[in-house]
């Protein structure tokens, strides 16, 4: 999967407006549909105050956090899968991107025009879904086509396979007819790794982002509970924003200037952030330290990943000469304020090739080349 978060949506929602607060980037945004053609792409920092607490405690040089790629794509309209609007181009954008990320209008503005002249984000989820669901049946069908004419040909393990990907197949194409997405099927383990290799845009992980105004964010409005509710039948996640809120504060240079702001509107920090660790959740990704008086660094693993593939992170001679790793837990290091005290607790671990590294680990590598 692509370690990526495509923003998605009809035009004139504020895809652009969010996607230019998240990485401080000018991605072009104008009061018309389509004013967003070619993909914009912004690396953005990941928020995380262990570390920032980390670099209280060891004082480095240098503070490096993790980061997550975040992908601004044109808007969509009905008729995307038929090429509308250069839909054909903006699904094969969306097709490269590991999740997805949905901003949906939730405020009322008339000085700001609506591609269906309504608000309605019920509807607005309906059309992107319709369109990703058709496009994926295209995607489909063609599969199944190929896979019914390699039975009839092919023999022994070959037709084996083919017959299981036809199986899996039957499996995904009703629910994209009724215009659900392919992640609400339920696959077996065999069924979902066929699956995969199919590249279906609504098994992409979704995330919605309610873009509503500066009292939607503080109380909420009508709207952001309807794609709230909507988004908890998925089992999916709804994080609410106010897009234009968010591109002020991001023009400030000033730290102290950004938090009085954020304090006027009775918040502790950006609703961005919900955003960030929401696209980080869903794609998979953990996080480790290493700190010291170099620097004091947040990196980017899978969940999952054992010690010597995060140490390869660092550097591939890392993992080729993996001896062990120390090892403590950022709670631990938070509580007991050094790691002086850590190892007089005996708190400080060595672990070796086959240890599963968790969330908020503190690390130290030997290796050997």
């Amino acid at each position: 999967m692509a370690l990526n978060c495509g923003i998605v949506g009809l035009p004139n929602v504020g895809k652009s407006t969010i996607f230019s607060a998240l990485s401080s980037a000018k991605a072009e945004a104008a009061n018309y549909p389509f004013c967003t053609i070619e993909p914009n792409t912004g690396i953005v920092p990941v928020p995380d105050p262990r570390l920032d607490r980390l670099v209280q405690l060891f004082e480095p040089l240098k503070r490096i956090p993790a980061v997550v790629e975040f992908v601004d794509i044109a808007g969509l309209v009905a008729g995307a899968s038929q090429g509308e609007g250069l839909g054909n181009k903006f699904l094969a954008h969306i097709r490269e991107t590991g999740i997805i990320a949905q901003v949906v209008r939730c405020f009322d503005d008339p000085d700001i025009v609506h591609v269906a002249n309504r608000i309605d984000p019920i509807n607005d989820i309906d059309i992107v879904a319709t369109e990703l669901a058709l496009a994926d049946l295209e995607t489909v069908d063609k599969r199944l086509d190929k896979a019914q004419r390699s039975m009839r040909v092919l023999g022994g393990e070959q037709k084996k396979a083919a017959e299981h990907e036809i199986a899996a197949l039957g499996k995904v194409r009703p629910a994209l007819e009724e215009g659900k997405p392919a992640r609400s099927v339920h696959l077996s383990d065999e069924e979902a790794a066929e699956a995969r290799n199919w590249f279906l845009l609504t098994m992409k992980p979704q995330v919605y982002v309610c873009n509503t105004d500066e009292n939607g964010v503080m109380k909420g409005n009508a709207y952001v509970e309807l794609v709230k509710a909507r988004a908890a039948s998925e089992g999916s996640e709804a994080v609410v924003i106010c897009g234009k809120f968010e591109a002020e504060l991001a023009e400030m240079e000033s730290e102290e200037d950004k938090a009085e702001f954020l304090s006027e509107l009775g918040l502790k920090e950006s609703s961005l952030s919900a955003l960030i660790h929401a696209a980080y959740r869903l794609l998979g990704l953990r996080t480790f330290f290493t700190s010291g008086k170099d620097e004091c660094r947040a990196w980017t693993i899978h969940a999952g990943d054992k010690a010597p593939q995060a140490a390869g992170v660092i550097h591939t001679d890392f993992e080729k000469g993996f001896i062990k790793a120390d090892v403590y837990s950022y709670d631990d290091i938070d509580s007991f304020g050094s790691e002086h005290a850590l190892r007089a607790a005996g708190k400080i671990r060595i672990e070796g090739k086959e240890y599963v590294v968790q969330d908020g680990d503190v690390m130290f590598f030997k290796f050997n080349v």
